[in-house]
């Protein structure tokens, strides 16, 4: 899966949106980015991806993810009022439950 940002018309938007969403949470702008994530919260397993809603159990209604950093400990998972234009993006912790599945294009190819 090639890297992109929900709804940027194109690559260069799409870097634009990811490192303004990144700056904003205080996130690395990495060259691999994660596509999917797993993950335990509360004794439930998650799992998300880049384009598509998160859980119900967020309450985040149709909005997708827009981006998912990684973040030394932990995962920060954004959608447009969860870190990508307002609110505090959802946390996840990075451990033996959680796994990341990242693009399979660096940015620079």
């Amino acid at each position: 899966m090639k890297f992109f940002v929900p709804a940027a018309k194109d690559d260069v938007k799409a870097e634009q949106v990811y490192s303004a969403i990144a700056n904003s949470v205080k996130a690395p702008v990495t060259e691999n980015r994660i596509w999917k994530l797993r993950w335990r919260h509360t004794e439930i397993d998650m799992e998300c991806e880049v384009g598509k809603p998160l859980p119900s159990y967020f309450s985040t209604g149709k909005e997708l993810v827009l981006a998912i950093f990684d973040c030394e400990n932990l995962y920060k998972i954004c959608t447009l009022s969860r870190g990508g234009v307002k609110g505090e993006p959802i946390l996840a912790a990075k451990n033996s439950h959680s796994s990341a599945t990242y693009f399979s294009e660096n940015v620079n190819n």
